[in-house]
């Protein structure tokens, strides 16, 4: 089947066949290997990308249905080379140990602040339940997500001209 998608602003036109799993396409068909392939049953997250703004497993969406859509990876959640404030939250509170989970930990965080811009900690722990970590604990992943809401705060009252 052909399909065109726009992954990261940019589109691209395949041909695959019908069982290709979006996960295996943007790895290894247009090399997005931030995308990572954890388990194959959506039960990690690990592979978690935005199709048209939402979050979605992509080890349990096909690429086929992403045909005519619009796919946002890790790789591109940077603007004019500086990152998303949620990657950088993660960053500076060490929300990661061995890093597998962190791209689609970082993804399902994004979407879970454009839902709710300030979530308090039970409602982001609870947001990012089908999301798993072994290393972490979740403390620091929990404590940057709360920090990424405060920098999307500021950042969006600084474009409305500073109104709280």
């Amino acid at each position: 089947m052909r399909i065109s998608v726009v992954v990261d602003g940019t589109r691209y036109t395949d041909d695959v066949e019908p069982r290709t799993l979006l996960v295996h396409y943007l790895r290894e068909r247009i090399g997005k290997v931030g995308t990572v392939s954890g388990c194959d049953t959506s039960n990690c997250g690990a592979c978690t990308v935005h199709l048209d703004g939402r979050s979605v497993k992509s080890c349990s969406v096909l690429a086929v249905q992403a045909d005519g859509h619009e796919v946002t990876t890790i790789e591109g959640l940077a603007r004019d080379g500086r990152l998303h404030p949620v990657q950088e939250a993660f960053h500076e509170h060490h929300a990661l140990q061995c890093g597998y989970c962190t791209p689609g930990m970082i993804m399902q965080s994004v979407d879970l602040l454009g839902e709710n811009p300030d979530p308090d900690e039970q409602e982001i722990r609870e947001g990012l339940e089908g999301n798993l970590c072994r290393c972490t604990g979740y403390q620091n992943i929990v404590r940057a997500v709360q920090d990424a809401a405060g920098r999307m705060h500021e950042q969006s009252a600084a474009r409305s001209g500073g109104a709280r």
